[in-house]
């Protein structure tokens, strides 16, 4: 009967993958043998710790590779237990686990030059080069203990391969046989989703990347021993856009002057307020009454009373947009002044650099600095890519330590979690800079329990999540204006992005992107109404032009307090399209050419003005190709902290 349930087969098929594992840690050993100078932990226990942080990314990489083996192993042929079948198993096992096998040992000695994983990245370095042969001999001949090593590991692999093999069984009762089968493989092809996804078998909200490997780690460059090589090409093999552009009329000068790369200010006296950046999941500037007084929108109706209110006394920008479409996206953009266009900065080859921005230079100005995001620790990347930017510290689900108030599928929910912001900033000495993300204005759009009366449907779902939202803000915002350090706060509110739209004025293409930012201090000067474009990575400039930081810094972005340094202009991308506005037209703009010029009011895209191109419109493209390709530059050549 046991032979029905082809337990043999599943124990060997275990056994196998394990095998792989165990392959993978002694990698890791040789990795960091190899680059003890480079990565030095501390004690064999920080050691041991980071293989076992590394162990989700050494799951999917071994998923990955394997699945095709994993899938013929368990289906249903009946002669999955023949010799010649099993035979037909090993070839494919090893030609697919020692092909990944060896990019691991590529980077005991690649990793040197790179100071990184290599990823698919490195074909953008190689595809020009003519000798590529001639540069692998030479590897050979200069590593040859490398290859003996990776020869020495695959021929133990094989040995302890064979030393457990299936046992030869001829299933007689078909109903069995199948019936156990199909229960079986669709067992293993939910753990095999769970486990590329990193190990997440509830509701995720990606599958790990890169970026999460710096999760756990107080030294960025610890994150490469967390991570795997495979793992590092099959999760870039198909996401890095960021490559280098070459366009004939854009030069250096043209970079200085039409991008202006390098910011410096002199409009206010130094000081040292604290600095609170507040990115509100999901608030398209529809929701807002206080932006759309001149949209001529019919029975318009707002769903943020709160911030209406809060706008009287706020510097508002009512043609803002923001730099990316999802939320991975607002953080890097927001902080540090990065947009993502047709792929997340923060989910590509090139995040793990030093990077300038808010928190390092308020940093430099003696500033401590937080984030705060009520979803688990690690989602969405942020805590990764605060660790990236130098946060100080990071305070998510786990720190917050009360699911009692966990919605059920995103995070904690906002009310409590903006409070419990607010009680640990009072602990915290002065001048900071902190960061909140929020979480429950987010599909499946649910609020608390208690506030279902009070907050309804709205005309579409999300609707009765922004008012929640919005009173969870009045909520904080009365409870810190009895702390001391309030009076001496920047705050900045801005979304992340958009979400579901109810008036057509906000379907059309341009106005998707529409977002508000609220500039607060209170009783300052910083009150009105700013008509100009204004994006997401004008958000980092501004708060230094503010607060008077005198040094020169690298940003895209412009100050939206200054008028003369740089002309307000907005770009972004829909994924394959770059949109850039500035003056009086809109670009539509492929990576090589434009595709369209419209009028600036013309934000449905519906009137092509190509044909009748003039001088605005061709600097309107020049100014496009001379920021994508200072963009790709450094963010390719790792220049994102450089003057």
């Amino acid at each position: 009967m046991l032979k029905h349930l082809r337990l043999n087969e599943y124990k060997v098929l275990l056994y196998r993958i394990l095998l792989a594992y165990i392959f993978y840690f002694f990698a890791s050993v040789l990795f960091y043998v190899f680059n003890a100078g480079l990565l030095k932990v501390e004690s064999f226990g920080d050691f041991v710790a980071l293989c076992y942080y590394g162990l989700p990314f050494d799951t999917t990489a071994i998923l990955y590779v394997n699945v095709l083996f994993i899938v013929l192993s368990i289906l249903p042929f009946k002669k999955n237990t023949a010799p010649g079948y099993q035979k037909f198993l090993f070839y494919l096992y090893f030609a697919m686990n020692l092909l990944a096998y060896a990019t691991n040992f590529v980077d005991f000695i690649y990793y040197r030059f790179t100071y990184a994983r290599t990823t698919t990245a490195v074909m953008n370095v190689i595809e020009h080069e003519v000798n590529l042969s001639k540069l692998f001999f030479s590897f050979l001949i200069d590593f040859w203990y490398i290859f003996l090593l990776y020869f020495v590991f695959a021929v133990v692999w094989i040995w302890a391969y064979k030393k457990v093999e299936v046992k030869v069984e001829k299933p007689e009762k078909n109903l069995a046989y199948f019936g156990f089968s199909i229960v079986g493989f669709l067992f293993v092809a939910l753990m095999i989703i769970g486990g590329i996804r990193g190990g997440d078998f509830k509701k995720a909200t990606r599958p790990i990347n890169l970026l999460d490997a710096s999760r756990h780690v107080k030294n960025i460059v610890h994150s490469d021993i967390v991570l795997n090589t495979p793992f590092a090409i099959i999760r870039t093999l198909f996401s890095n856009s960021f490559i280098k552009t070459d366009y004939p009329e854009v030069n250096n000068q043209v970079i200085l002057e039409k991008v202006i790369p390098i910011k410096q200010y002199h409009n206010h006296p130094p000081t040292k307020p604290n600095v609170v950046v507040m990115i509100l999941e999901s608030n398209g500037r529809e929701y807002y009454g206080a932006f759309n007084k001149k949209s001529n929108i019919k029975d318009f109706k707002s769903h943020t009373p709160f911030l209406d209110s809060l706008a009287q006394h706020s510097l508002i920008f009512t043609n803002a947009y923001t730099n990316g479409r999802q939320s991975i996206h607002g953080m890097s953009s927001i902080l540090a002044g990065i947009p993502s266009f047709k792929d997340a900065f923060t989910s590509s080859p090139y995040p793990k650099q030093k990077i300038e921005s808010i928190v390092s230079t308020l940093e430099g100005e003696g500033y401590k600095t937080s984030f705060f995001h009520g979803a688990a620790n690690g989602s969405m990347g942020f805590l990764g890519f605060a660790n990236i930017l130098g946060i100080d510290k990071y305070y998510g689900r786990t720190e917050f330590n009360d699911d009692s108030e966990f919605d059920g599928f995103w995070g904690i929910w906002d009310e409590p979690f903006l409070q419990y912001m607010k009680h640990t900033l009072d602990k915290e000495r002065t001048p900071f800079f902190s960061s909140i993300f929020t979480v429950s204005s987010h599909e499946p759009y649910n609020i608390p329990a208690k506030y279902k009366k009070r907050f309804h449907e709205g005309d579409v779902p999300i609707h009765k999540c922004i008012e929640y939202t919005d009173y969870s803000l009045k909520r904080f915002f009365t409870e810190a204006k009895k702390s001391p350090w309030f009076n001496n706060t920047i705050f900045v509110l801005v979304a992340d992005h958009g979400n579901t739209t109810f008036y057509k004025e906000y379907s059309r293409p341009i106005e998707r992107f529409a977002i508000p930012i609220i500039i607060y201090k209170p009783n300052s000067e910083y009150v009105g109404v700013d008509e100009d474009l204004a994006q997401q990575i004008d958000i980092y400039p501004t708060i230094l032009d503010m607060i008077g930081y005198q040094k020169p810094f690298r940003s895209w972005g412009r100050s939206l307090l200054d008028k003369k340094t740089q002309e307000p202009f907005v770009i972004n991308s829909t994924g394959s399209l770059y949109q850039f506005s500035k003056g009086n037209y809109i670009c539509i703009f492929d990576g090589k050419k434009s595709l369209g010029f419209y009028d600036k009011d013309d934000k449905a895209l519906l009137n092509n003005l190509i044909a009748y191109r003039n001088a605005d419109m061709n600097d309107l493209e020049l100014r496009c190709k001379a920021f994508i390709q200072d963009y790709m530059e450094r963010v390719v050549d790792q220049k994102l902290a450089t003057h």
